[in-house]
C-alpha cells in the first residue's frame, strides 16, 4: 500500500462496463511529511474519498480485483482507506 493524496477526479463519458459504478480518482504518493513524490496514480475509490484527502492506495492488480470482487475488472489500484491521522515514532 502507498500513502497518497487525492489531487483530482476523472470524468468520462465512456467506461469499461466493469467500471460503470465506480468513481476514479487521481492520487499522488506522498512522504511522511505530506510532500508529493512519485507519479500520479489513477485509483478506484471504495471509501468515498475526495480531493485533498490523504488515503492508502493498494497498487497491486490481483488484490485490487479481490477487493472489488470482480476478476474481470481492468484495475490496478484501489483506494482502501482515508487516513485521519499519522504518527511517526523514531
Amino acid at each position: 500500500m502507498v500513502l497518497s493524496k487525492v489531487i483530482g477526479t476523472i470524468v468520462s463519458t465512456q467506461k469499461n462496463e466493469h467500471l460503470q459504478s465506480h468513481k476514479i480518482l487521481i492520487t499522488q504518493p506522498i512522504d511522511l511529511e505530506g510532500k508529493l513524490i512519485g507519479r500520479d496514480v489513477l485509483a478506484i475509490d471504495t471509501v468515498d474519498a475526495g480531493v485533498g484527502d490523504t488515503v492508502l492506495v493498494n497498487v497491486e492488480g490481483s488484490s485490487a480485483r479481490q477487493i472489488l470482487k470482480d476478476e474481470k475488472i481492468p484495475v490496478h489500484s484501489v483506494i482502501v482507506a482515508v487516513v485521519d491521522g499519522l504518527d511517526v515514532v523514531e
